[in-house]
């Protein structure tokens, strides 16, 4: 299973899609979002924010038409499980020279899945505060949602996983382990897969990038995990053959301590390519101010901390940083584990977050699930298109679709991608596995498990805040699969 330096993690991400599990399944009939035309929306959680979330979406999908919201679950074709989480970080003047105009600083996120026929996931999303909250932030996540909910019913329904003659008894245990980048949404699809394929046992083990891609290499586990886009040579080398296959897409973003400052930041590429070569030094360097005016930034040391171990958080951050920055690139490059300049180095995720938040006026680097599910303060960064965008799905998916994906090797990279509205420090994540694999049943479960990573999987997926792939991606994922031997 998870390790324990990471299973608090895990739990707080399951829970997002396991809310309102009180709520009868067997009623509701649909098996696909297309067939979907009445819905039961349950309850949101307890608090306030969450009960008043819950109305206004039911308010907007009632006034969309083109479902019908049902008050009891039993006459619904689908149910709609949620959660939300709501916090005030502080206020911030709309304008730089005037206090007359002050709104609160909002983080938090709606997360939710709607499950039709059996307990399936049909459709899954997860949503965070708009820049701007003019209608209030109940009301903004109510109309991400909603928006992103029937515009899916409309478009269409995701691909089922193919069913072959190897999938109705499995029998196989199957060992992972590599990046923590994945690990709150592995957890959950395991879990998923083995409801319905109960003699299937899969671990996990979430060691960072470097260390499952060694494990792998040496024989010890079944797949690894990683966001480092392989070489050719890593892929096929010495007695080993890897089969490496995107799985879902995520990002990495700058969080932050800054004593006094309680709004969120915007990042250029020049302001994190300066702190992180040694080049910025303090709070009030005239950059960071520029880019952030009216913030009451300190004149204050800037406490760097990144990751100690090898990590592919540690990749997707510094191969951003070589593509916007020709010091960057010349001086410390790209890599799972480079020789940073400055800072002090802490293992995993957790390491870098809680050294983040008990070190004041300091800056780190997390995946986004691991920022929203610990209510971390994370930055807004500027894009190619010259637009402070703060990561979420929408941004993440933007980042994917803007890069060239008609190369029939899916190791592409998608930091710094050109898409206006793209997040530019975003990232696809890849299972590994051998190509040949002598074990019968091993192969068997393994092909299965990543067809339905691949289809059904993906429909669950955006409730812990990943972004699924493009079809595109997919099919060509579905294909290197076919490889395994």
């Amino acid at each position: 299973m998870v390790p324990r330096r990471t299973l608090a993690s895990v739990l707080i991400g399951v829970l997002f899609c396991l809310v309102c599990t009180a709520i009868p399944s067997c009623a509701q009939s649909a098996a696909t979002l297309s067939g979907v035309t009445t819905l039961y929306v349950g309850s949101f959680g307890s608090e306030k924010g969450a009960v008043a979330t819950r109305s206004r979406v039911i308010r907007r999908l009632q006034k969309g038409r083109a479902v019908r919201v049902v008050s009891d679950p039993a006459k619904a074709d689908a149910v709609v499980k949620g959660t939300v989480q709501i916090w005030t970080t502080g206020r911030v003047s709309l304008t730089p020279h005037s206090h007359s105009s002050v709104q609160p600083v909002v983080e938090g996120f709606l997360s939710v899945e709607v499950v039709g026929r059996n307990n399936q996931t049909l459709w899954s999303y997860l949503v965070t505060p708009s820049k701007f909250l003019w209608g209030g932030v109940t009301d903004d996540l109510a109309r991400q949602l909603v928006s992103r909910l029937l515009g899916a019913v409309k478009e269409g329904d995701q691909p089922e996983a193919p069913i072959t003659s190897a999938s109705t008894n499995l029998v196989a245990k199957l060992n992972g382990a590599g990046a923590t980048f994945p690990a709150p949404l592995y957890q959950k699809w395991f879990q998923l897969f083995q409801e319905t394929h109960p003699s299937m046992h899969i671990s996990y083990d979430a060691v960072g990038s470097a260390e499952g891609i060694r494990k792998l290499q040496q024989g010890e586990i079944d797949f690894g995990a990683s966001e480092v886009p392989l070489t050719n040579a890593t892929v096929s080398g010495g007695d080993h053959n890897f089969v490496q296959v995107p799985i879902v897409l995520g990002a990495v973003v700058p969080i932050y301590n800054i004593k006094g400052v309680r709004q969120s930041l915007n990042f250029t590429s020049d302001i994190l390519a300066g702190i992180y070569l040694g080049k910025i030094k303090r709070w009030n360097d005239r950059q960071i101010k520029a880019a952030n005016p009216g913030a009451a930034l300190p004149d204050a040391e800037i406490a760097v901390v990144h990751r100690s171990d090898g990590s592919g958080t540690s990749f997707v951050w510094s191969d951003y940083l070589s593509k916007v920055s020709a010091g960057w690139k010349a001086g410390v490059g790209a890599g799972d584990d480079v020789k940073w300049r400055v800072g002090i180095g802490a293992e995993h995720n957790e390491g870098v977050a809680s050294t983040v938040q008990r070190t004041e006026n300091s800056i780190g680097y997390v995946e986004l699930v691991y920022a929203i599910q610990h209510q971390l303060r994370f930055g807004a960064v500027r894009n190619a298109g010259g637009e402070f965008i703060k990561a979420d799905l929408a941004s993440v998916t933007e980042a994917a679709r803007s890069v060239d994906n008609s190369d029939a090797d899916s190791r592409v990279s998608i930091t710094a991608s050109p898409g206006k509205y793209a997040y530019p420090i975003s990232s696809y994540t890849w299972l590994l596995l051998n190509a040949d694999v002598k074990d019968k049943d091993k192969k068997n479960a393994l092909v299965e498990l990543l067809r339905w990573m691949l289809t059904s999987g993906q429909k669950s997926c955006a409730a812990l805040g990943y972004a699924p792939l493009p079809e595109n991606v997919i099919g060509r994922a579905l294909r290197s699969v076919d490889e395994i031997k």
